[in-house]
This record gives C-alpha cells, structure tokens and sequence, in this order.
C-alpha cells in the first residue's frame, strides 16, 4: 500500500513539471495581449443626458426620508414640477447646481443666525435663478427680488451708482428679515413665502374667500395664478437639490466659488482705477460686487464693504498706502469732472513739441528724456491718470522747470527749509518717491497733514 502511495505522488510531481512551462508560456501571452488591448483600449464615456425613470412612489418614499422643517406633502402638482425639472428643463437644474456652492452657504449662516428653517435657502432659486443681477418685468431686483419700496423699508437703497438690492448678504439679511415679520403674521412657513410672492393683502384675502383656512393647500384656489405654482416649485427644488444624482443630474465640470475677502476703504472709488493699482481683474470685482453699477463707488456708500479676490489681499495689504494715496488724488479728480485746459504762456510757445506715443511708451520715460516730469506732462495734457495710448499726442514743453525749480528757499522764520509746490497729479506718495528718503509719514508730520490730502499750488515743506 505504501508503495502504491509513493507511485501516485511521484506521478503527480513529474505531471506537474511537465505541465508547469506550458502553463507559465500561456500566462506570459495572456499578459501580452492584455497589455495590447489595454493600449487600445476606449474607456466608456458618462452619459450627462441619461434620465433615469422614477415613479411617483419613488418620489414619495424620498420625500419622507428628507429631514427637513418645512411641511412637504407630495401630491400631484409638487410632482408635476419635480418632473418638469428633472425630465424637461434639466438645464435649469444644472445651472442651480452650479451656482449653488457660490450662495447657498451665505444663505445657511444667515438662516441658522436667524434661527429660521434652512430650506428657505431654496427660495431664492424660484426667486432668481440664484442670479445677483435679476430683473423682473415689474422692476424687482437681486437675488430675492426686492421692489424699490420694500427695499428702503429694509435699508436697501438705490441711486445711479448702487444698488443694495443686488448686494448679496445685504439682500439676504433684509429677506430674511421680511420672512420673519411674514411668519410671525401668519403663523405658518409656507404661508410666509406666498405672502412673500403676492404681498400679505392678497394672502388674506385668500383667507377670507376660503371661509378663514390657515393652509396652504386650503387657500391654493384663492392666491393669485402666480403664486399657486410657486411654492410646489420651491418644495421641488427642495426635492432636485437633494436627489441630483438619483436624476442623473450632475455638472460636466465642477463649478468653484471665488473666495474673497472684504477691504473697507471709507472712500468714494473708482473701480476701474483700484483694478489697475491693485492688478484685480475688473470682471472678479464686478462679479464678487454686482451692486456696483457704473464701477464707481458714490460718497453715499463710501463705508461699503468691497469685496477682492482672496489671492489679492496680501498684496493689498502689504501696498494699502499708497493704492489709497493714489485713489485719493483719483477721486478728486473725479469730483472736479474734468481737467482745467492748461493755458500757455507766450514764452512756452516757442519752446512747444507735440511728442507722439510710441510702443513701450510711459509717462515716466518720456519726462526723462524730455527732462520734465509726469506731473508737468499731464497738466500740459489734462490727463486724469498714467495711462496714455501708441500713437497719442503729447504737448511737452522742453524748457519748461524741471521738479528741481519746484524746491525753492523759504528765507522766513522756519529758516532755510526746502519747499515743494504740489503740481497737478501729485500724490504724497509720488512726492515722497521723488524726494528720496522722505517717507509720506515725514510729509504729513512735517506740514500738520491729518490726511493724505493735497492740492495743486499748495506748498509742502520737504526738509
């Protein structure tokens, strides 16, 4: 018997190696033509436009898994419109889902402030489209749509530069405000919102007609047509934003909010003018600030909160001086509303030049070769700032003083200190550029400066 055993094993060893490296080849080939086919290979593609079919059960089933505070009962005109959503304008959808990331946490932190449910955070998508610069063809503006007179009644003022009602958190804070004088006048959330939609008068009148019910659905024949499609529509976004994906409802790209920051500046501004010191795009600016209307702050808003990219604070930060230097003498500029023209003399006559602007031009190079300086130039040229374009016409004239004749002898009581004479376009802070080692906290303390402002004439002791 034993024997028998050891002629079993023994046959099976020598089977095994004989079988061994026929094996091993046919694994070495599987992996070549893997290999091959991996190469070639098409990975499958996402069907964006898949729309997975569901039932009213289905709907139902979710709705009740939803933890939310607000009364949500699926009948057939809430389904109605989640099928709208879901089935024929998925676009619409997609578009929420991609500005939703941008407003919807401003909205959270406003509502859990206010102690308010969170799902009126959707209200604002039936309002707006989640669009800061809403127009409604009644004249209602922003993101919750605010009329001109129920606006100022929340301190959202309007005028030719701004417009609070498109302020964001300004917007939100006021809405909110609204809805809790609403709730607590009709005891009832969903009641709050038609009122928001028609006005309280057209809510309770619809009461009335509806022999006193205190119901949404009890007083749905007696709201204005509007309104009667409005709350189904927020209750189905209540429902969209939670089960996007059980609806094939998804982005081709992710969508990223712009993280800001906010600089107060206590000062009326030109935007286009802060975008060019700071190196801002002025689209991000106008984007993070849509209640600016004409790029320009006004001295009514000048403690408004203006908002910059994240990525630019350290720098503002860090050069916050003389950009608000800079602003200042920009702005008083544009108070003035335009540039006296500059009268020459009958001497400079003779001495006149037209220059005209070549490529990799500056103002600074152009007064050194002419030896002058940019405030000369652009006084002669009426220039409001820097900038100047190729092929642009310049009036230089060659003699005229230099910035040495500026610096004169005071020969009064202060002794011999130095005097300069601000010329048109100075700054403190081009002044103290100019005058190397004198910094604009020497200028100020120097002539009783409580701020950076100058005028054109006045003279600054400089040492």
């Amino acid at each position: 018997m034993k024997n028998l055993v050891k002629s079993v094993i023994i046959a099976l060893y020598f089977g095994f190696l004989m079988v061994e490296p026929t094996h091993g080849q046919d694994l070495l080939d599987f992996l070549e033509v893997s290999q091959q086919e991996d190469e070639g290979m098409i990975l499958p593609q996402y069907d964006y436009e898949y729309i997975p079919d569901f039932t009213y059960d289905q709907v139902k089933a979710r709705i009740e898994a939803m933890d939310t505070e607000m009364p949500f009962e699926l009948n057939e005109t809430i389904f109605s419109f989640i099928h709208y959503f879901t089935v024929r304008n998925r676009g619409y959808a997609r578009m929420i889902l991609e500005r939703k990331d941008t407003y919807l946490p401003l909205f959270e932190e406003a509502l859990a402030r206010h102690n308010m449910p969170d799902d009126i955070k959707y209200l604002a998508i039936i309002e707006s489209g989640l669009n800061p610069r809403a127009r409604s063809r009644v004249g209602a503006m922003g993101l919750w749509q605010f009329m001109p007179a129920t606006g100022r009644e929340y301190k959202l003022y309007v005028n030719s530069h701004m417009d609070d009602r498109m302020d964001p958190e300004l917007a939100t804070e006021a809405a909110l405000k609204y809805l809790k004088a609403l709730h607590r006048m009709f005891g009832d959330w969903e009641l709050a919102l038609a009122a928001y939609n028609c006005g309280p008068g057209n809510v309770r009148k619809a009461i009335r007609r509806s022999g006193g019910k205190h119901n949404f659905w009890q007083i749905y024949n007696y709201l204005p047509r509007e309104t009667r499609s409005y709350i189904p529509q927020f209750q189905a976004f209540m429902y969209v934003l939670r089960y996007a994906d059980e609806h094939n409802i998804v982005l081709e790209e992710p969508a990223f909010p712009m993280a800001y920051d906010k600089v107060k500046l206590d000062n009326t501004l030109d935007l286009e003018h802060f975008a060019q010191l700071s190196g801002i795009c002025i689209e991000d600016l106008e984007e993070l600030n849509p209640s600016i209307l004409k790029r320009q702050i006004p001295q009514s808003h000048k403690h408004y909160a203006l908002r910059i990219p994240k990525v630019k604070a350290t720098f503002l930060a860090e050069n916050k001086d003389w950009i608000m230097d800079s602003l200042n003498v920009k702005m008083d500029q544009l108070l003035a509303q335009q540039v006296e023209p500059y009268r020459e003399t009958a001497a400079e006559s003779t001495n006149r030049i037209i220059y005209r602007v070549r490529p990799g031009d500056a103002l600074g190079s152009i007064a050194q070769r002419h030896n002058t300086t940019v405030a000369n130039i652009k006084q002669w040229n009426s220039l409001h700032s820097n900038l100047i374009k190729v092929g642009q016409n310049l009036t230089i004239y060659t003699q005229n003083p230099a910035l040495g004749t500026t610096l004169v002898s005071n020969s009064d009581a202060e002794g011999n200190a130095k005097v300069y004479t601000v010329q048109p376009g100075d700054s403190l802070w081009l002044i103290s550029r100019k005058m190397e080692g004198v910094t604009i906290e020497q200028l100020k303390k120097l002539n009783n400066l409580n701020n950076n402002q100058i005028k054109p004439g006045q003279k600054l002791i400089i040492g």
